[in-house]
């Protein structure tokens, strides 16, 4: 069950107006396309690992306030295991999450990473699900983050008004099914045919198999924007209505809806698809641009922390990405201490 949550944006917000003039954009045409006013960049040196740490402390805090659970003598840490979903890694290995278990103190705990783009939330959350069903750990932590930023072409319009930076973290703990906080049922997918849909083609074991055929433009983000809105609808809707019908839930029966925060344009579609009632999806992509895989706990921790989530209330959660990716997941709401705002925060220490 989910015990703790919180998420991080950089405190640099920039603005539609602050954009490259050479992109030649305006507020109005980029709220028109995209549903959004600002995003949250770094500050040059700080690292994906960075904004993880901040989210994963904050987490843990809002866990340690929780009520005794009756087994917190079968583990000696505050968790057994860490997960970070992330597509910007701090660097290509080792993985970010045995560094980040280090630095909050956690000891040798298991910790690894899971790449699977902007459903990396949700792949990682299921993940941790299998972990704490199978035995293997009572309690985990999964952190979401990245630095997108980093990824774009100086010239590119297309990804520059949509992505930003951020972080979000969720614990996980045993608990018993249909309590609050109880996680009741996932949907997973992929489709590798559209593995060039969205991709940094360069930077990884394929260039570095054939150097002649890569530049560094390679090292950036692309993306196909019509073909990605189309499977961002459908897969989004087709894997919420199968999990939907798994969980035994009508449409009226969910209480909130958080899609992964990829364009307002794409949340707007998959809501009427599914169909879901007026009034009941959550979103914070004006303020935040996408996140990528920290998207969607970004949006929990916002709409937590301005109660707009309340125990007992059935959540659906949603997302697509890149390889292609994605999955779903269904919640009761739990009972938590005070999430913090996302927003407000410093910039971290930077890694060492």
């Amino acid at each position: 069950m989910l015990e703790g949550l919180a998420g991080v944006v950089p405190p640099r917000a920039v603005s539609n107006h602050e954009l490259p003039a050479a992109w030649g954009t305006d507020d109005a045409w980029v709220r028109r396309r995209t549903g959004i006013g600002m995003r949250h960049w770094v500050a040059p040196g700080v690292s994906t690992g960075d904004l993880a740490l901040q989210a994963a402390v904050r987490a843990l805090d809002v866990a340690a306030a929780a009520p005794p659970d009756g087994l917190d003598t079968v583990t000696p840490h505050p968790v057994d295991a860490v997960i970070v979903a992330t597509s910007t890694p701090d660097r290509p290995m080792p993985a970010m999450a045995p560094q980040l278990a280090h630095r909050l103190g956690l000891g040798q705990v298991a910790a690894w990473d899971v790449a699977a783009a902007c459903s990396g939330f949700v792949y990682a959350l299921a993940t941790a699900a299998g972990v704490i069903g199978a035995g293997i750990a009572h309690r985990v932590l999964v952190v979401a983050a990245e630095v997108y930023s980093t990824l774009i072409a100086p010239d590119d319009r297309g990804a520059g008004v949509v992505f930003a930076d951020g972080a979000g973290a969720v614990v996980l703990r045993r608990g018993e099914h249909g309590e609050p906080g109880s996680i009741l049922g996932f949907d997973l997918g992929s489709d590798g045919t559209g593995h060039d849909l969205i991709e940094v083609p360069g930077g990884g074991a394929l260039a570095r198999s054939a150097p002649d055929r890569y530049t560094p433009a390679d090292l950036h983000f692309r993306m196909r924007g019509r073909d990605v809105f189309q499977h961002a609808v459908t897969r989004m809707t087709h894997s919420s209505q199968v999990l939907l019908k798994n969980v035994g839930w009508s449409v009226d029966d969910v209480d909130r809806f958080v899609a992964h925060q990829a364009n307002a344009r794409i949340l707007s579609a998959v809501a009427d698809r599914i169909p879901l009632p007026a009034g009941r999806q959550i979103a914070n992509i004006d303020r935040v641009g996408n996140t990528g895989a920290a998207s969607i706990p970004l949006a929990l921790a916002d709409a937590a922390g301005n109660s707009r989530l309340h125990t007992g209330q059935r959540v659906l959660l949603t997302s697509f990405g890149a390889g292609l990716t994605w999955g779903s997941a269904a919640l009761l709401w739990p009972h938590l201490a005070p999430v913090p705002s996302v927003h407000g925060v410093g910039d971290p220490v930077r890694s060492a």
